[in-house]
């Protein structure tokens, strides 16, 4: 293959990779809500990570990220991973009426808020992205999609709220909420399941883990056994060959 059709395979490569990046941007310029792992499954917890790109022309920075948690998630606890530079503050409010969970918990007090603030030196700028990671729970019952209303800060005193709700299989909105869809919930049987599966998959990768681990200190072995041989067979032929020239030499 000549040398031209490697360097239009390149440029074509660059092209799509740069399409897909601007695809991407355009896609995500708002605030959003991702989950990095197994769904989130009705009356589980969740673990979700809120990605916020700030959005302004420079010198103007992203300060404080809010986002709102319904009152009627009934949402008990809620624990937040340290961003470097940044400040998390749970807010909790009181209910008026007690929600009871299926678990028999009864949730007077529910997670209402959490909220971002920069640290001098830590703002974002406009081409800065910051992801907020959360886990929560327990996840209300009786809804197929949990949203998480938001509010974005701007140095120069502007806020944007992302808090217009998606309608099923309509056009995304302008500024949409960031939103997690819920998985049916795990029966009890499944998980114990699962947790066996999980269990077994672990013994059977350790006991593969060490029989390869015996095969290959094995063959170590029997490698050093050959090699310590080879270099003795070498080491007596170089012998042998010395003490043959040196009579040859003494004959002539």
């Amino acid at each position: 293959m000549s040398q031209h059709v490697f360097q239009r395979a390149g440029v074509l490569a660059a092209t799509v990779g740069v399409a897909g990046l601007l695809g991407a941007g355009v896609a995500s310029a708002h605030v959003t809500a991702n989950v990095y792992g197994p769904q989130p499954t009705k009356g589980g917890y969740a673990a979700i990570v809120f990605r916020v790109p700030s959005e302004e022309k420079d010198p103007v920075t992203t300060t404080k990220v809010a986002v709102d948690f319904k009152a009627d998630y009934g949402i008990g606890s809620v624990r937040t991973k340290p961003v470097p530079g940044w400040t998390a503050q749970v807010t909790k409010s009181k209910l008026p009426t007690p929600i009871k969970k299926d678990n028999g918990t009864e949730i007077t007090e529910a997670v209402t808020a959490v909220t971002w603030t920069a640290q001098a030196g830590s703002e974002l700028k406009a081409t800065d992205y910051q992801e907020f990671s959360v886990s929560f729970g327990p996840l209300p019952t009786n809804v197929d999609e949990v949203e998480f209303p938001a509010h974005q800060t701007y140095s120069d005193g502007k806020v944007v709220d992302w808090n217009q709700p998606t309608p099923a299989g309509g056009e995304e909105p302008e500024h949409p909420a960031p939103a997690v869809k819920l998985a049916a919930k795990a029966e009890d049987g499944d998980a114990h399941g699962n947790m066996a599966n999980t269990a077994s998959t672990t013994g059977e990768q350790s006991q593969a883990s060490a029989a390869s681990d015996n095969t290959a200190r094995w063959l170590g072995g029997a490698g050093l056994l050959v090699g310590a041989i080879g270099l003795g067979v070498g080491a007596g032929a170089t012998i042998r060959a010395r003490k043959a020239t040196a009579k040859s030499g003494g004959n002539s």
